[in-house]
């Protein structure tokens, strides 16, 4: 059956008067309809601010922010015809067509194909422009002409995969070159496809198009003579990649809950100033300082064309030196130990070797345009486009594209060197005001003499606030454009916490605000000493609290944030991140770093853990019709002694020069435990090393619950992975697309295969801990508490507010709470018991 016509209510003839006008009035239109409620206007707005709609030829497109979709009722658009034009933003023409879309699902991707199919005939724009007639604008919106050659999207090759994109930022520029650059190394052909578009795995601007976000389903497909090396490899990137970019944002997440925690002790406190201007909170922190403003001077194009030959050899040097340059930055920034911002620069080099990008510039420079003109119509196209992909994380990173853009552009006009402002002439307490500062402007900022900044547009997770996080900068943004017109020279205070800006405040106000500063340093001092005290109740029953730590340069920071030790190495990412198996002294040199950081501090390491959601192309492992329930785990290692071997040696004379445990995953049988131990007994022999090394297992299947009284026979201690053990309990793929929402770990069946691995444990006076996902939530930390569990280690970005929370509660109060959680239908009742615990001063 063919789907409806998507409604359309018409406006002919509008006059706006701006922009925000123009939405709003557009807006209207859709809340008249029944489509959406009346809050979706604002909702609009926002999406503005954070990104611009304008599409290109004349037309805009507004549409709301994702998190807002439930205010939609039913699809459909509302269409204002704007003959006179209406200024949209940046956008270097008006706009005449202002198309609203009130989406509750995917539903607007066919309206979206409709216009990117009309754009092309700018007679027929022009035509819906002029037209008295609504029905004319209804129907070109909502009949399908048949797909030309050009629109038709490419096909999967035979050889493909899916998997769902794990990414909490959805696929934008560092993960996406990651994957341009690995298909490069391939001569296969590799293909990504979110619905119907399709991208070369090479071409990183392509990838980003795809509007990929979080959850997203994706096939990956290959053809080639190592097609099927390739394609493992992308893959094997992609999962990875996920965890990284999980990482981050449970960095990200923790920064923003420290940052939540000393915003409230503003409270409602607000300065006396001439003005306040509100955005979004991008960075913490509280400062005073002079206005000034970072914009760069509009770089003036002028289209001469000086001959292939000569425009050819000028867009060559431009892009080498734009390269060299970027180079230098991500260099620059890994010597001073910023990751994070290599990342950026990194990426931002991928996009200068787009070949589809290059490919329209050469098409214009041989049709008689400048290399400097066409670059820049080009890039101008580029970014209109990011910025209108539905995910506003990815649409925002359109300032990446600009950014590199304007690099090129400046070396195409001889000004390479200038970047446009002048930062020696900057006071230094400067607030920087922009309509959106570039991350090569951010990441060079002398934060000596930056205090902060605010700008008229961007979002908290566009690649300008991550950077002003890693300089500890406050930053607002999406403040709107009124930003640049204010005074510079003027006094101002900019408050990261709330998102707002105080222009010319009072003599009171800035006094107020000296004490404020004082004060929040003063709780941050408190807050900072806290965090090493241990988690122990009220009724004085203490937990051990560790950290889930891949790498020795991370325990540093697990430590600042209280960690008691390592509760769980995973050492796959030893295999994962070369194309070799690392030897007996690499994984010494590995496992060794990780104990000297600890510096005698408890550490369990757990043995290689491959199969399932992982795989590692170089270890050539068949493929398996269901790996969740196949070869992986112990039963790998169990069959690859060439791979237990080597890391039970490395990690037995690690085991010497401090404490370190060893722990195998996936155990659900007895015979598995005798097995390893006996490898883990002879390796010990052959090295001449008697002294006892503490054993554990992970408990992540049911039978390996139910029967742990008997494991508890042969192991010293018990850690349980609570994402695993929900899946299996649950027959929930974690990973699927429609199911993942399932696996619920806070479900009554997997809080009783926890009890009753405690209960086993105890007959045999064994330890218990939980490394899973489940560790690290508040309500589940209090109740893994209260049944019983011993230690539990988490991500760093969690240690802070877990042992805050279990200080305020006693063990009888937890213990309560567990056990009528045990009796609970499923996972939402469980939730309803954790209102008991937020009435606590500072709640979960």
């Amino acid at each position: 059956m063919e789907p409806l016509p998507t409604p359309v209510e018409v406006r002919l003839a509008a006059r706006p008067a701006d922009r925000d006008d123009a939405v709003r009035s557009a807006g209207a239109l859709l809340v008249q309809a029944g489509f959406c409620d009346a809050g979706y206007v604002a909702s609009l707005l926002r999406r503005e601010q954070v990104a611009t709609t304008y599409l290109g030829q004349g037309v805009a497109i507004p549409h709301g922010m994702v998190e807002d979709k439930g205010l939609v009722r039913r699809t459909g658009l509302a269409v204002l015809q704007v003959p006179d034009g209406v200024a949209w933003g940046s956008a270097d023409k008006p706009v005449h067509l202002v198309v609203a879309i009130a989406a509750a699902s995917d539903e607007h991707i066919t309206v979206l194909r409709r216009l990117t199919r009309l754009m092309r005939d700018g007679s027929r724009i022009d035509q819906l422009v002029r037209t008295a007639r609504a029905e004319d604008i209804v129907a070109a919106l909502t009949s399908d002409a048949a797909p030309d050659a050009a629109a038709a999207p490419a096909q999967d090759f035979p050889l493909g995969l899916d998997l769902t994109l794990n990414y909490p930022n959805g696929l934008h520029a560092r993960p996406a070159g990651q994957w341009a650059q690995l298909a490069g190394r391939f001569q296969a052909a590799l293909r990504v496809r979110h619905g119907d578009a399709v991208a070369d795995a090479r071409n990183m601007a392509a990838l980003l198009s795809l509007g990929a976000g979080r959850g997203a389903a994706l096939r990956l497909s290959a053809q080639g003579p190592d097609a099927e090396a390739a394609l493992a490899a992308l893959r094997d990137l992609v999962l990875r990649l996920g965890d990284e970019e999980t990482r981050q944002a449970e960095l990200a997440a923790a920064r923003q809950a420290q940052a939540q925690g000393l915003g409230r002790v503003l409270g409602d406190w607000q300065p006396a100033a001439r003005q306040t201007i509100s955005g979004i909170a991008a960075s913490p922190g509280l400062v005073v300082g002079t206005l000034v403003s970072a914009e760069a001077g509009t770089l003036e194009v002028a289209d001469q064309h000086q001959g292939f030959a000569e425009e050819a050899a000028l867009l060559d040097r431009a892009l080498n030196a734009a390269a060299a340059q970027i180079y230098h930055l991500a260099e620059q920034a890994r010597a001073q130990g910023r990751a994070e911002q290599a990342g950026i620069f990194d990426a931002h080099g991928q996009m200068l070797r787009d070949p589809a990008l290059l490919r329209e510039v050469s098409r214009l420079v041989v049709q008689g345009h400048g290399a400097a003109w066409a670059w820049r119509h080009v890039l101008a196209e580029r970014v209109a486009v990011q910025r209108t992909v539905a995910d506003a994380v990815l649409a925002a990173r359109a300032a990446d594209l600009q950014d590199v853009g304007e690099r090129v552009l400046r070396h195409l006009l001889g000004r390479g060197d200038d970047a446009g402002t002048d930062p020696s002439t900057w006071p230094r307490d400067a607030l920087l005001l922009a309509d959106d500062l570039s991350p090569s402007v951010t990441a060079q900022i002398d934060v000596q003499r930056v205090k902060g900044f605010c700008t008229a547009r961007g979002g908290p997770t566009a690649h300008t606030a991550i950077l002003a996080r890693a300089l500890g900068l406050p930053a607002v943004v999406a403040a709107g454009p009124g930003v640049l017109h204010l005074q510079p020279g003027e006094r101002a205070i900019l408050d990261g916490y709330r998102g707002q800006l105080h222009v010319a405040p009072t003599e009171k106000a800035l006094r107020e605000t000296q004490s404020m500063i004082e004060r929040l340093a003063r709780h941050q001092a408190e807050e900072a000493a806290s965090r090493l005290q241990p988690a122990t109740t009220t009724d004085g029953h203490t937990l051990e609290i560790a950290a889930n730590v891949n790498r020795a340069d991370q325990v540093a920071r697990a430590l600042e944030q209280g960690a008691e030790g390592v509760g769980l190495m995973r050492t796959e990412f030893l295999f994962l991140e070369r194309d070799h198996v690392p030897d007996e002294e690499e994984q010494f040199a590995v496992y060794q770093a990780m104990v000297q950081a600890l510096g005698g501090r408890p550490l369990i390491v757990r043995t290689l853990d491959i199969g399932g959601d992982k795989q590692v192309p170089h270890l050539n492992l068949p493929v398996e019709e269901n790996p969740f329930l196949g070869v992986r785990g112990a039963r790998l290692c169990l069959q690859r002694d060439d791979l237990l071997m080597p890391q039970l040696r490395a990690l037995v004379r690690a085991a010497q020069t401090g404490p370190l445990s060893i722990m195998f995953p996936m155990i659900s049988t007895v015979d598995e435990v005798r097995q390893l131990k006996a490898r883990l007994a002879e390796v010990q022999r052959q090295l001449g090393i008697g002294a006892a090394i503490p054993v554990g297992i992970m408990i992540e299947v049911p039978s390996a619950a139910r029967m742990a009284d008997r494991l508890a026979a042969h192991v010293d201690f018990f850690s349980i992975g609570t994402n695993d053990l929900t899946q299996y309990t649950l027959a929930v793929d974690r990973q699927h697309p429609q199911l993942a929402g399932m696996a619920d770990s806070l479900h009554p069946a997997v809080l009783r295969l926890v009890a009753d691995t405690v209960a086993g444990a105890r007959r045999h006076g064994r330890w218990v801990g939980v490394c899973g996902g489940l560790a690290g939530e508040p309500l589940g930390a209090a109740l893994l508490a209260g049944l019983g569990v011993q230690e539990l280690s988490m991500s760093v970005g969690d240690l802070t507010a877990i042992k805050a929370l279990l200080r305020r509660h006693s063990l009888a109060e937890l213990q309560a709470l567990a056990q009528q959680a045990l009796d609970m239908d499923d996972g939402d009742q469980v939730r309803a018991l954790g209102a008991r615990l937020r009435s606590a001063p500072e709640g979960l």
